[in-house]
């Protein structure tokens, strides 16, 4: 069994201690609370402070919580009001297209799915809560890429590998896609990425106008893109679906 980094509880019970109680706290009450020197506390709350989870006082010398934890304190609640906002729309759009229905996030150079509605055909499927799907290929990575510039540039730097004979992975017809995403509103992937699995996605914005997510219908290409093309009441239940969820999130209207 590994052993934990003592360096790093001791800095997660630090910042446990300035998250409760008094609001700042001195080296020596951080240090005597947590029994340690005060060498050895200032070393750490130095590192913190450098990464900015800890902010100190320049009047008092006292240390209290940084905004750079606020931050993604504030980035983990997002994705959960985005989960909550979505699962009414969601769970609506796999009942009327009877296929199943993800919703992802922008995560490490790819898509988290962080909600999945089954396909509501009482057939055997897996969870997918959790997995990581590719930006450049899959519908949910491509509406992402178009929209969120943050996206873009990791998928533009990333190497963007051949999963099917459909994916596209030279720059310029890549970029090109995405023009037409962000024309047309919408993206699809078929069979890009797995064989015979077709999806379409639009993306979710927030408040600030700005891409928070998306969400995609996935099933047997057969089913959602017939005869090689996509079933356009398929496309704008998705987009509606979108589109609802932006507006549960402050968006107004599109």
């Amino acid at each position: 069994m590994a052993k934990n980094i003592q360096s790093l509880e001791r800095a997660a019970a630090m910042l446990r201690l300035l998250a409760g109680g008094e609001r700042r706290l001195g080296l020596s009450d951080i240090a005597s609370s947590l029994g340690l020197a005060k060498g050895t506390a200032h070393g750490i709350l130095r590192t913190l402070q450098l990464e900015g989870f800890v902010e100190q006082d320049a009047a008092s010398g006292r240390y209290q919580l940084g905004a750079e934890l606020l931050r993604l304190g504030n980035s983990y609640l997002d994705v959960h009001e985005l989960r909550a906002r979505a699962l009414v729309w969601t769970d609506d759009l796999a009942r009327s297209s009877g296929e199943s229905v993800h919703l992802g996030v922008l995560h490490q150079h790819g898509v988290l799915i962080v909600h999945h509605v089954f396909r509501p055909d009482d057939s055997r499927q897996v969870l997918e809560v959790g997995a990581m799907q590719p930006l450049h290929s899959t519908a949910l990575g491509k509406v992402l890429s178009a929209y969120d510039p943050v996206a873009h540039s990791e998928v533009l730097e990333a190497e963007r590998r051949p999963f099917t004979a459909r994916t596209v992975t030279a720059t310029d017809e890549f970029e090109a896609m995405l023009d037409l995403i962000r024309a047309q509103g919408w993206a699809a992937d078929a069979e890009e990425t797995w064989e015979g699995v077709a999806a379409v996605a639009a993306p979710v914005h927030d408040r600030r106008r700005m891409p928070v997510g998306a969400v995609a219908v996935t099933g047997a290409v057969e089913r959602v893109a017939p005869g090689g093309v996509l079933r356009p009441e398929l496309i704008a239940a998705v987009r509606d679906c979108a589109r609802a969820v932006s507006r549960d999130l402050g968006a107004g209207r599109f």
